[in-house]
């Protein structure tokens, strides 16, 4: 499957079939997972958990007793590297079959924590369920899908632009970056809010944070950083189906005069 079929397919699933994952496809996801890298190039421990034997449980979820989780150190960037690491295994459970969802607060975080054995130093910043989609939803998956409008995105040219943020990007004049974009738009976010911008400038693409109130911790944690994470992963996936390689850039362009929008970093494409 393409990074594109992968992206349009998936749906989080939050009610399972009770069945238990084959082992096989288990342990090709747990050694895909310890092998995914991101741009940043900060290293994340993933772990395979049983809810039974650690006694995991979410309010949300049903039908399953497996669960993936990562934990690493806490360090600049780390927002942004897992989630571009955590999507690239949410999209390979999807192509082995595996029904998922991201969760960073509707859990037992204590009893998440202790079972990954997590230190003072580190951050276990979201999970996410494993297992076999139930053939029909519970009425509270349901209703929670359209609190969220989940199944809807916000337009195109409010999400990315030209050059400036002056000049919003229709979806006919993105060229060969429309796909890759429209990848960026279906990417999944914190309550659907869509915080990812994008500026499109000559061959480098610019992301951009447009934060929301209550998403940034005491200690400066950004739970959206997470979802641009998560974007910057299906752009470089979109590149990828066109066998074009990305570069990773930190450096600010100063394009941005809103005080809620952050620059994040840039890929320049390569030639």
């Amino acid at each position: 499957m393409t990074g594109m079929e992968l992206v349009r397919s998936r749906r989080s699933v939050r009610t399972f079939d009770g069945h238990h994952l084959k082992s096989e496809d288990a342990k090709k996801l747990m050694d895909y997972a310890y092998n995914t890298t991101n741009p940043y190039n900060l290293s994340i421990d993933w772990r395979l958990l049983s809810a039974k034997v650690s006694g995991l449980s979410s309010p949300v979820i049903a039908g399953t007793d497996s669960w993936i989780a990562g934990k690493m150190k806490r360090a600049p960037h780390a927002e942004e590297a897992f989630g571009y690491t955590f999507e690239k295994i949410v999209l390979y459970a999807e192509f082995l079959g595996f029904g998922t969802t991201w969760i960073a607060g509707t859990m037992d975080r204590p009893a998440f924590e202790r079972a990954m054995e997590l230190k003072a130093d580190e951050v276990m910043p979201c999970v996410s369920p494993l297992g076999y989609p139930a053939e029909k939803k519970s009425l509270r998956e349901v209703m929670m899908r359209k609190g969220i409008k989940a199944d809807s995105r916000m337009k195109f040219e409010d999400l990315f632009y030209s050059g400036s943020f002056e000049n919003p990007m229709r979806v006919e004049n993105a060229g060969n970056l429309a796909d890759p974009l429209e990848m960026v738009r279906w990417a999944p976010s914190a309550v659907n809010k869509q915080p990812w911008r994008i500026i499109v400038d000559g061959d480098t693409i610019h992301f951009y944070e447009k934060r929301s109130r209550g998403y940034v911790s005491a200690d400066g944690w950004d739970l959206q950083k997470i979802d641009l994470g998560i974007a910057m992963c299906h752009f470089a996936l979109g590149l990828s189906d066109q066998a074009r390689n990305l570069k990773l850039r930190i450096d600010d362009p100063g394009l941005s005069n809103d005080a809620n929008v952050f620059y994040i970093a840039s890929y320049d494409l390569e030639k």
